[in-house]
């Protein structure tokens, strides 16, 4: 297992959306269609097939990043709420580290 910190995650989450954000305007389609399409190996690859792998890879490291940060909220949240009771969920500004498996 390795380990990250949060700032770590949410740095990824920001490289990976800038990343797609071009992409989506050089193709003018949005990166959930474009993956659904390349994953059923519908695009025609020819000349754009670098970008097409690139375009790829980025929306698979914001899908990870995604479920790691979500995985992580509600973890963390429930443990607030066992240390709490059922009463409100008191967050407090502290950078945890999270263990994720490479």
């Amino acid at each position: 297992m390795a380990k990250i910190t949060l700032s770590d995650l949410l740095d990824d989450l920001r490289a990976a959306d800038q990343a797609l954000r071009k992409f989506e305007q050089r193709y003018w389609i949005s990166s959930d269609v474009f993956y659904e399409l390349y994953s059923q190996g519908l695009l025609d690859y020819g000349e754009n097939m670098e970008d097409f792998a690139e375009w790829s890879g980025f929306y698979k490291i914001k899908q990870h990043r995604e479920k790691l940060l979500r995985d992580f909220s509600e973890q963390r949240v429930a443990k607030l709420r066992a240390t709490n009771g059922d009463s409100f969920v008191e967050l407090a500004p502290e950078e945890p580290v999270i263990e994720v498996a490479r």
